[in-house]
């Protein structure tokens, strides 16, 4: 059973120009540790700025899928982007998202969200797709 969807498009410029304005205090408002040590080992190669983009992109999309955008206490922090030993993104949630995850998941039934991104310069996108499974 699908118990939420969201997705975002955003463009990188966007967040290149938020990075040069606000630098370290908008990266530490919105991305967790582990979000940042993945952007800033791909700061050599030039692609750090695609990887907050698309880090941010899943926050938004996650926030849509749980109904709630950043509101009822959901915040920034509380939405990370984790990737397994294969690469494979997914969402790790703590406080009021983990929260509302829980709301929304049916009695007798576990939350599984998936996660895809994807960037093609100038954009970035996220899809967030929550599932109820039996336990």
């Amino acid at each position: 059973m699908i118990i939420g969807i969201g997705t975002d498009l955003i463009d990188i410029t966007r967040i290149d120009k938020t990075l040069s304005r606000f630098g370290e205090r908008f990266i530490d408002r919105c991305f967790t540790d582990i979000e940042q040590a993945k952007a800033e080992r791909r700061r050599s190669g030039g692609t750090h700025v695609a990887t907050y983009a698309k880090r941010f992109a899943a926050k938004e999309a996650m926030s849509k899928a749980l109904g709630t955008g950043f509101n009822h206490g959901v915040y920034m922090k509380d939405i990370g982007v984790v990737n397994n030993e294969d690469g494979q993104p997914s969402i790790h949630l703590t406080g009021g998202a983990l929260k509302r995850l829980n709301d929304i998941t049916p009695p007798g039934k576990t939350a599984h969200v998936h996660l895809t991104l994807t960037d093609e310069p100038p954009l970035a996108k996220a899809l967030v797709l929550i599932e109820a499974l039996q336990v």
